[in-house]
């Protein structure tokens, strides 16, 4: 009888484990999920922004056609690969635009065009620590899946590991020169 209580106690405490681990993963799966909304946010904001800048800087055809097709790829991006490589090309256009603007002096004084470039640096910032949010949240949650005994369980209740929000190409890193 009291081998039968002691089993019992024991699948009881599992029990509650198990309860407690599926409530802590589903915590930080809900954190990671809030940080990448927060990317979310921050990039319709970047692609919101970018044809007012486009608006500001007419008769760049070329570039300006190659950065509205780009930010129209990146708001059809979902996933963190999608967006990813999205972003990617957007980042890359958004450099070739800014650099045959710097051609056009009457452009770059255009006060208008300025408080769009202020903008759209704050909102790089923005984005910038978003993304490192985002990551350090699906870090924090990745280790809490992959860690023993979590690990054991954490497939079975459905939890999966999140990708990091990472740069495809090291050129990417660098700051496009902006001058006025």
């Amino acid at each position: 009888m009291v081998a039968l209580w002691v089993i019992l106690g024991i699948v009881v405490l599992v029990i509650l484990w198990v309860i407690l681990l599926f409530n802590g993963l589903v915590r930080k799966r809900n954190v990671a999920d809030e940080a990448w909304s927060g990317i979310s946010v921050q990039l319709k904001r970047r692609h919101d922004l970018i044809p007012n800048l486009v608006a500001t800087a007419k008769g760049l055809s070329e570039h300006e056609k190659t950065l509205m097709e780009s930010v129209t790829a990146a708001r059809a991006a979902k996933t963190v690969a999608e967006v990813n490589k999205a972003e990617a090309g957007l980042s890359a256009a958004l450099r070739g635009f800014v650099a045959t603007v710097e051609a056009y002096p009457q452009i770059k004084a255009d006060q208008g065009f300025m408080n769009v470039m202020s903008s759209l640096s704050e909102l790089e910032n923005d984005i910038q620590m978003s993304r490192r949010y985002y990551n350090g949240a699906a870090r924090d949650f990745n280790t809490s899946i992959q860690v023993f005994p979590a690990n054991l369980f954490a497939g079975m209740l459905g939890f999966s590991k999140y990708d990091f929000f990472e740069l495809e190409n090291p050129e990417e890193a660098k700051n496009p020169q902006v001058q006025f």
